[in-house]
């Protein structure tokens, strides 16, 4: 298994791996070929618990060392783990979304947004409509059809 897709199974990485049928002293490579993007390790909270506790239970000089090199893990972890266990942060101990966040939708700037985009197509409607009145108006005088203009019949009622 390699480190790719350990990741996606959110198993933390092992010093090495022994071959499926169990063989004591063969171990797996490390595929040597360097990934274009580097996966960023995610760790999930009942393995973070298990970890502390296994950290707690080391009594002997050169066993929390041995631990951290065999889950490929640094002090540090350890550091921001325990302040989250402490602090009662459950929700802390999964990993957080990174990168920005969502900005909230604001419904009068959507709404100004559409009736700015309506107002555009309806000045479009409104300038062809003029250009075929225009054309009208003057086929009529080309022709000599007279036009009815509702102008000129309102002002005479």
């Amino acid at each position: 298994m390699d480190d790719h897709s350990r990741m996606q199974e959110n198993q933390p990485p092992s010093g090495g791996e022994r071959s499926a049928d169990g063989g004591a002293g063969q171990l797996h490579r490390a595929d040597p070929e360097v990934r274009e993007r580097p996966v960023r390790r995610t760790y999930p909270a009942p393995y973070k618990l298990r970890i502390l506790e296994e950290v707690e239970a080391c009594t002997e000089h050169g066993q929390l060392g041995a631990l951290l090199r065999r889950e490929g893990l640094y002090a540090s972890h350890l550091k921001t783990w325990r302040k989250q266990r402490d602090e009662g942060i459950l929700n802390g101990l999964t990993p957080k979304k990174r990168g920005r966040k969502a900005k909230p939708k604001d419904p009068v700037h959507e709404e100004n947004q559409r009736l700015r985009r309506e107002n555009q197509r309806l000045v479009a409607r409104l300038k062809q409509a003029e250009t075929i009145i225009e054309v009208q108006k003057k086929l009529s005088e080309a022709l000599g059809i007279p036009l009815d203009n509702p102008e000129t019949n309102a002002s005479e009622e």
